[in-house]
């Protein structure tokens, strides 16, 4: 099976430092400075960085101990999602006036399917850019863009010329492309899949696919054919608008770690009431709750219990959170407390969208 006509025209938007962005743009102050979304000097993770931040190594996920020692001039800011969603909604809707086929990823990237599109534009490059530049103009935010005929191609496209760039892969120069990738940064390769791969002297998609179907199978199991087909441009996974959401959760990391469960119990009532209020704003409900627990060595647990009927107030689901809880003691202290929903009365069977045939 190699890559064959008709190819779609997808685009997948990235804002650059997104959460740190945002703050930059409500606090001049804070224009040409590191940056840190969430977190801080002593405890807590951070959930973005800023560019000049990035410079010193300060990345999402890392604890704000570390990010203070790579970079002690570092700024903490407290993260407003509110603010962000706002933002995310008008950003959508500059997307919606070219086509309605946009599958968002999260608050900061979306993929786009504008092979039909509302502006008759056969040149999915140029509309990359008009957006881009209108994102400029309307909300002062840089985004980048990467374009080309699947969804896995324009993500990593988006990668290039990050930041405030974009960067398209032509039909002829996908497999060319793809040839000399590394195989960390294919679809579906893990951590975990990649050491296997480099261990099997498996280090770029030229070297993938020298691997026949039968042999990929037979190391790598149903994932297998999936490889096979990647490595030669052959990603069909359409742009989906209605994506269903598969889980609601709530968590909080604490400024000291809690050793008792008393105290354990009165910070789950309050990620509760968090949690209560998310799932009535989405009108969702869940039958599989699930408690989440990382310890003070970083060390993380995750207890679950699914009931027969979906649920969403907080006195439905709170007796099972207390059950879960006493199931088992505590190996450690406790830095982070979350609840989440997933079996939800979302997921129901998605639409399926027929692509058409235009000139790239």
């Amino acid at each position: 099976m190699e890559l064959q006509p008709p190819y779609r025209k997808i685009i997948h938007v990235d804002m650059d430092a997104f959460y740190a962005s945002v703050e930059q743009l409500d606090n001049p102050d804070l224009l040409g400075k590191p940056v840190a979304v969430g977190g801080s000097e002593i405890r807590g993770v951070v959930s973005a960085a800023s560019y000049e931040a990035r410079k010193f190594g300060v990345k999402s996920a890392m604890s704000g101990v570390l990010a203070k020692k790579k970079c002690p001039h570092l700024i903490f800011v407290p993260p407003r999602f509110d603010r962000y969603k706002e933002i995310s909604a008008k950003i959508r809707k500059i997307f919606y006036d070219y086509t309605d086929l946009v599958e968002p990823l999260s608050l900061d990237e979306a993929y786009l399917d504008v092979t039909e599109n509302k502006k008759g534009n056969p040149s999915a490059s140029l509309i990359a850019q008009e957006i881009r530049d209108r994102i400029w103009e309307e909300l002062e935010l840089r985004a980048s863009a990467g374009i080309s005929i699947n969804k896995f191609l324009a993500k990593v496209a988006s990668d290039i010329n990050k930041p405030n760039g974009q960067k398209t892969i032509n039909p002829e120069d996908v497999i060319p492309f793809l040839e000399q990738l590394s195989v960390n940064k294919f679809y579906g390769v893990g951590k975990v899949t990649a050491a296997k791969m480099h261990n099997l002297g498996i280090f770029t998609g030229n070297d993938l696919k020298e691997k026949s179907l039968e042999e990929l199978t037979q190391l790598f199991g149903k994932s297998g054919k999936h490889y096979y087909n990647i490595v030669r441009g052959i990603h069909n996974s359409a742009v989906k608008p209605n994506r269903i959401r598969k889980s609601i959760a709530a968590e909080r990391t604490f400024d000291e770690n809690l050793s008792s469960e008393v105290f354990m119990l009165e910070r789950l009532d309050r990620i509760a009431n968090e949690l209560e209020r998310r799932m009535k704003h989405s009108n969702t409900k869940g039958k599989t709750v699930t408690l989440k627990i990382k310890y003070s060595d970083f060390t993380q647990q995750t207890r679950s219990k699914t009931v027969d009927y979906f649920i969403q107030k907080k006195q439905e689901f709170m007796p099972l959170v207390k059950e879960l809880l006493y199931q088992e003691k505590p190996k450690n202290s406790v830095r982070l407390l979350g609840i989440s929903f997933s079996n939800l009365d979302t997921e129901k069977k998605e639409p399926v969208w027929v692509q058409l045939k235009f000139d790239f």
